[in-house]
């Protein structure tokens, strides 16, 4: 773990990882961005490179709030998200643990409500289609390339 005035940034411990990897999560306290959102964003992007699968545990409430040092109200809140947006489901015995809801659509549908916002932005801006699509292509191809190094 390091801390400094503009980034946190804490590894999992190997016991709660797959294979004795890390899953870093940054948090950035000089950003704009609230920290629950940062936490479910980090959180999202270690399930979408592989880091997390289906059943791996997250730290507790507690304990990812004193090691960041940040409320236990903001982990709860972003864990209620995760929950909410079908990326984690809340176990008594267990904590805050990976469940991935495979509800295309509704992943779809999700995705164009984001993106319409993003879009917009990026029109008025005068971001082309081709501009785009190739920014798009790129993203996905980062994930799909730490996937397939997470499975090696």
């Amino acid at each position: 773990m390091t801390y400094d005035a503009i980034c946190y940034t804490m590894c999992i411990t190997d016991e709660q990882m797959k294979d004795g990897e890390h899953m870093i999560l940054k948090i950035d306290f000089n950003s704009d961005e609230a920290f629950y959102l940062q936490l479910c964003n980090q959180i999202i992007l270690g399930i979408a490179t592989e880091a997390f699968s289906e059943g791996d545990p997250l730290p507790s409430v507690r304990t990812l709030a004193d090691q960041v040092g940040i409320n236990m109200h903001t982990v709860n809140k972003a864990y209620a998200l995760l929950r909410q947006e079908g990326f984690v489901k809340l176990d008594r015995r267990r904590g805050a643990v990976i469940s991935l809801d495979v509800d295309k659509m509704r992943a779809l549908e999700e995705m164009r409500q984001d993106l319409n916002a993003v879009l917009a932005r990026g029109i008025c801006r005068n971001v082309t289609r081709d501009e785009v699509h190739q920014l798009v292509d790129e993203i996905y191809d980062l994930f799909l390339n730490s996937s397939e190094k997470q499975r090696k």
